[in-house]
């Protein structure tokens, strides 16, 4: 199950100094880059995934899927589908889903729909550089989190300078655990049905279904 908090976790990606900033420079860029992800209907990104803590590292290939507050997030052999109301989360190996109602607020920063505003609430942050990738040149603004409970320590979000789109980011966790996410490609305002965002079972034969509802 840890896999699921991961595939949340991008949510950021989407989806954070230890003192309490909130930087002009890294507040305009974040501003502008929320501004274009808010005006999107929906869209859909490819993304890498790694992971390290310890001597454990895991990468993987992932995609995401968003309209509204819906969506769909698929990563490691799992894929959660949200329709607004219920959250359906498959596991491939056990061909098992698990049904639950859908909080949106309850996930707070792990809620892919909002990972372009979690930067308003529970952060603060600051400018720290800019670096060339693949010829294009990235802002990137790290987030700190002011919330004690916080399991995260920082997020490190790389921001396209021409286009404000998200190239990538990093989260650091208090525990030393690292996960970043790489953005391969981005495609905004796709057609999909609202359909595409509900589990249905006829198109995965045999599965168990868990309803924790």
């Amino acid at each position: 199950m840890k896999k699921i908090a991961w595939m949340l976790s991008l949510a950021l990606m989407m989806t954070l100094p230890a003192f309490a900033q909130k930087d002009k420079r890294a507040q305009g860029i974040l501003d502008a880059m929320s501004k274009k992800y808010k005006a999107l209907k929906s869209y859909q990104a490819n993304f890498t995934f790694a992971s390290a803590g310890g001597a454990a590292k895991e990468s993987y290939k992932g995609d995401l899927t968003v309209k509204n507050e819906k969506f769909r997030l698929s990563l490691g052999g799992q894929e959660v589908f949200t329709d607004g109301k219920t959250m359906s989360t498959y596991i491939k190996e056990s061909n098992e889903v698990n049904v639950q109602d859908y909080d949106a607020g309850g996930n707070s920063e792990l809620n892919p729909t909002q990972i372009y505003t979690i930067y308003k609430r529970g952060f603060d942050y600051r400018f720290l550089k800019e670096q060339k990738q693949a010829g294009r040149t990235l802002e990137v603004i790290e987030l700190t989190s002011n919330r004690p409970k916080s399991a995260i320590k920082t997020v490190q979000i790389s921001v396209d300078k021409a286009d404000k789109s998200v190239r990538n980011w990093l989260i650091v966790n208090k525990d030393g655990k690292q996960t970043s996410y790489t953005i391969t490609k981005f495609t905004p305002n796709v057609n999909v049905p609202d359909t595409f965002f509900a589990f249905d079972k006829s198109k995965y034969p045999g599965v168990e279904v868990v309803d924790l509802r």
